[in-house]
């Protein structure tokens, strides 16, 4: 008699992991959701300074509006007034924008024509952050 219980003990068990399957294939209820916990305030919301305190303007180094002499060959591109180092390079773009000058490939580097071969040193094409250093080499 002990072994029929035992053989029906491991039928039972056998059966229990399909009752289990079945009742995980029928939808499930949706459990109630849990509140959200609030963020840690970010730096967008942090305190706001006083009211009456304005916050102070900032003001431009005084190094790039400094105003600098364009070398001869840099002054038939940009003209030959001294300006500061930003406005040479805003003139520079404006003067490769102009005349097409960025490469239709790689829009990195600039081709240079007759009068920015000088500038850049004889070379026929250079990338846009070498630009600035071979320029700054024609800025007094």
């Amino acid at each position: 008699m002990a072994a029929a219980k035992k053989s029906a003990k491991k039928a039972a068990k056998k059966a229990a992991p399909k009752k289990a399957a079945a009742k995980k294939a029928a939808p499930k209820k949706a459990a109630p959701k849990k509140a959200a916990k609030k963020a840690a305030p970010t730096r967008a919301a942090a305190p706001k300074k006083a009211a009456g305190k304005k916050a102070a303007k900032r003001t431009p180094n005084a190094a790039f509006m400094k105003a600098l002499t364009p070398s001869s060959q840099l002054a038939a591109v940009i003209g030959d007034k001294p300006v500061p180092r930003t406005e040479v390079v805003k003139n520079l773009w404006k003067y490769i924008k102009k005349n097409n000058l960025q490469d239709a490939k790689n829009r990195r580097m600039i081709n240079a024509d007759d009068k920015l071969k000088p500038v850049f040193g004889g070379k026929s094409q250079v990338s846009m952050f070498d630009m600035t250093k071979l320029v700054s080499k024609h800025l007094s």
